[in-house]
């Protein structure tokens, strides 16, 4: 773990503290920095807080940033063993929820992106009085519906299938090169197949998922998130109501899973957005940190 400990060693001296609060039956561990309105950075898969140091160090001057590990993830863990299909996206609404009302916040910005943006919509619906706004990264969202799973895209989607079979992180987990393998492809890959994007990071990476069952934990969405992502696909998915807060999308030209084109029915899910594209693929927040951070302050406003 000498990576992983050396980089959460590096953050504390630019002055991020980590701390953790119970929340929803967990211990959620989180990065902190700043000061002024707050913002709550919610990863995707496969990251964990650490994800987000480049964009926390841009926005403290302005903002009191706040970056969670997820309930699965990072050194917030799993709250049970094994496969867990209860972690799904209310599941994960109600853990950040909690979190802000442990921290004193009453009302908090979030961004997300990949799981984070799921997360991101269930906080919309469910606690749309306690946010300023929400900003996305390339997002997953009702309207993409079965373009997920057409033909053509399988090949980008056949993991979200492998990681709710019971043994597959067992798998995963079975040595660090399997582990650094796995994960470094999609970090690879969902970067637009640039490996300078996280190639400084990889051994970063593979602590964290080698260490208190991570890969079960981020396998967890999958196995929680299928019965709704089978129903999207077939287009049996009950419609939810247009999420009304005020709302901003960032989209990466070059993100292999989740193509530009598909944010056309946008405006069928989201009443109040804004939406533009930059040159990145999946990863924005890591691949553009400067300009993910310089939109989140536009967005936001001065954070004071």
């Amino acid at each position: 773990m000498k990576a992983l400990n050396e980089a959460m060693a590096d953050a504390a001296a630019a002055g991020i503290r980590f701390g953790r609060v119970q929340t929803n039956g967990i211990s959620m561990h989180y990065a902190r920095k700043g000061k002024g309105m707050p913002l709550i950075l919610l990863h995707g898969w496969p990251e964990f807080c650490l994800v987000w140091r480049p964009v926390i160090d841009l926005l403290a001057d302005h903002f009191d940033v706040i970056a969670p590990d997820l309930r699965g993830f990072g050194d917030t863990g799993k709250a049970r063993p094994g496969p867990d299909n209860t972690a799904g996206a209310d599941t994960h609404a109600d853990d950040i929820k909690g979190l802000a009302d442990a921290l004193g916040l009453k009302t908090f910005g979030v961004v997300g992106g990949d799981v984070g943006a799921y997360v991101a919509q269930a906080i919309s619906h469910r606690y749309a009085s306690s946010l300023t706004g929400v900003f996305y990264f390339c997002t997953p969202y009702p309207g993409i519906g079965a373009r997920y799973g057409q033909p053509s895209h399988l090949i980008e989607v056949w993991y979200q299938y492998f990681q709710q079979l019971p043994w597959a992180s067992q798998l995963v987990g079975s040595s660090r090169e399997a582990c650094r393998l796995y994960i470094g492809h999609f970090l690879d890959h969902w970067s637009g197949d640039n490996p300078s994007v996280f190639e400084h990071l990889k051994e970063v990476y593979t602590d964290n998922f080698m260490r208190n069952d991570n890969v079960q934990g981020g396998f967890d969405w999958y196995v929680s998130s299928a019965k709704n992502r089978r129903l999207s696909i077939e287009g049996k998915l009950p419609p939810a109501p247009k999420i009304d807060v005020r709302t901003r999308f960032l989209w990466g030209r070059h993100d292999p899973l989740i193509p530009t084109e598909w944010s056309d029915r946008l405006g069928e899910y989201f009443s109040n957005y804004t939406i533009d594209f930059v040159d990145a693929g999946h990863f924005v927040h890591a691949q553009v940190p400067e300009v993910a951070a310089r939109e989140i302050r536009a967005f936001f406003g001065t954070g004071g």
